[in-house]
């Protein structure tokens, strides 16, 4: 997945079949399943892939259990059927998880317990391993650091968990792998049109400032938080969709849940649950759901967001983690759909996707743990709508690149010089890293692990990358600057 090739291909094709805006897990995963099934596929993501929401998951890959409680019988069926396939595709990246639900009052493991063997049921052959009723000791066993006042027992049950932002670039790889175009930091300017209907796309590369034009026989929306933005290219008039919604997530060290078992705290104040989850040698605490009306690549965390984390997660460990233990913290910004579009052509399970009268395809809503579906679900639209040829998609069981290789480490405090160095000399010739902020953040996970530490090494990043890219001082100067920019706001304080 070289950069340089992948625009040589850009300016020799005349015509793709498909063209898909995004390079989050829609997106991406829209790509792979174009091409798999042999429709000339092309991706362009204006920043870096998984640049935005997709990097900043709680790093799950779950059934839902509280659309369990909702009722949501046919989301959770679908989703649990997505887990499953993605721990068989992708077992580089995505484990078993053991999280334990711990009981304070007397009605909460019979009724945790039931709800969860229900979980277990609905699994099936892709079940990760039973839900069990604990009692007190069995509890603590496993979670050490549980508060023990009014602590009766648990209840165990299991689900996915997954490196988000490498599972975007495996994903990446495995589309182009499979023929598909995928690049980023290459906006859509503005869309063509012939007779009112869009036919492609204007882009331009924010690194180089060259532009194309690109043409398409449909046209794919897979922005995220930037719906409305694409539409409103397409329909000045458009009535925005998307109502976005910010969750935070803390990231504290494992003396806080010593050993592999996650928490589950199934309701907090406003309703949500809670996770504590073991995740690189870190522990991530979230998330939230706040709304918010400004939508950023980099949103930042509200006070009252992190004394919510902090304040519920406490209630629930022998030693409350406080402001100054958090060692990074990331939000990330959900495109909750605010309302049905009379040009809904699909509305299922926890996405929508569109048509406009352009015949512009938009797709939104989701999680990550269905992007398989959702992609399929948004392919079988555009066929039918551009007049491609059918062929069935094939990803469900199709092995994701990098399955049966060693993975690329989370965090690089302890690497040499030379360990360093040929980690970013893979990343810029097979990732398509472009920038500090692409390694530390995204093809390593330096920065959302420990913050302090990811800016203490990005000097010696930075020019490490600037010798592979030939890249003089001054770009040095301005990845440190532009990574650290960013990177405060991953503090604390």
């Amino acid at each position: 997945m070289n950069r340089q090739h992948m625009i040589q291909q850009l300016e020799s094709q005349p015509e793709w079949d498909i063209c898909i805006i995004g390079g989050g897990a829609t997106g991406l995963g829209t790509a792979l399943d174009a091409a798999s099934r042999g429709l000339k596929t092309i991706l362009f993501e204006q920043y870096d892939f998984a640049k935005g929401t997709s990097s900043k998951s709680t790093k799950l890959v779950h059934g839902g259990v509280r659309y369990l409680q909702q009722g949501n019988i046919r989301l959770v069926m679908e989703a649990l059927k997505e887990r499953g396939q993605l721990l068989k595709n992708a077992p580089h990246l995505v484990h078993n998880q053991q999280f334990i639900v711990p009981n304070y009052k007397w009605w909460e493991k019979p009724f945790y317990g039931i709800g969860l063997k229900i979980y277990d049921w609905m699994a099936g052959k892709l079940g990760l391993g039973p839900s069990v009723l604990l009692s007190k000791e069995e509890t603590l066993s496993l979670v050490p650091t549980l508060d023990t006042e009014g602590l009766t027992g648990g209840v165990v049950y299991h689900d996915g968990q997954f490196d988000d932002a490498r599972l975007a670039i495996s994903i990446a790889q495995t589309a182009v792998q499979n023929g598909a175009v995928v690049l980023n930091y290459i906006p859509v300017t503005g869309l063509l049109k012939m007779q009112q209907k869009v036919c492609g796309v204007w882009v331009k590369d924010s690194l180089t400032g060259k532009g194309w034009e690109v043409k398409s026989k449909v046209v794919i929306n897979a922005t995220g938080v930037f719906t409305d933005t694409v539409m409103k290219m397409d329909d000045p008039k458009h009535e925005s969709i998307i109502s976005p919604s910010q969750g935070i997530h803390l990231v504290v060290d494992k003396e806080f849940l010593p050993g592999d078992t996650a928490i589950m705290v199934p309701r907090t104040d406003d309703g949500r649950v809670l996770f504590a989850v073991p995740w690189h040698n870190k522990i991530v605490l979230g998330t939230t759901d706040t709304p918010v009306k400004r939508i950023s690549t980099e949103p930042i965390p509200f006070e009252e967001e992190i004394n919510f984390v902090l304040t519920h997660i406490g209630r629930y460990l022998t030693k409350d983690p406080q402001r100054s233990d958090v060692k990074s913290m990331f939000a990330g910004l959900r495109p909750l759909v605010k309302g049905k579009s009379k040009k809904t052509a699909a509305l299922a399970r926890d996405h929508l996707v569109t048509i406009a009268d352009s015949g512009m395809i938009t797709i939104t809503g989701g999680k990550w743990t269905t992007y398989r579906k959702m992609a399929e679900d948004v392919v079988n639209i555009a066929i039918e709508k551009a007049g491609l040829e059918k062929r069935n998609c094939i990803t469900a069981d199709m092995k994701l690149a990098g399955h049966d290789k060693p993975v690329i480490p989370a965090e690089i405090k302890s690497l040499t010089t030379g360990e360093l160095t040929t980690i970013i000399q893979k990343s810029i010739a097979e990732e398509m890293c472009m920038t500090v902020e692409d390694f530390l953040s995204r093809r390593t996970r330096q920065l959302l692990l420990d913050a302090i530490v990811a800016m203490e090494k990005a000097p010696a990043v930075a020019a490490i990358m600037s010798k592979e890219m030939d890249k003089d001082q001054t770009w040095i100067i301005e990845q440190i600057n532009n990574f650290n920019a960013i990177a405060k706001n991953y503090l604390p304080d």
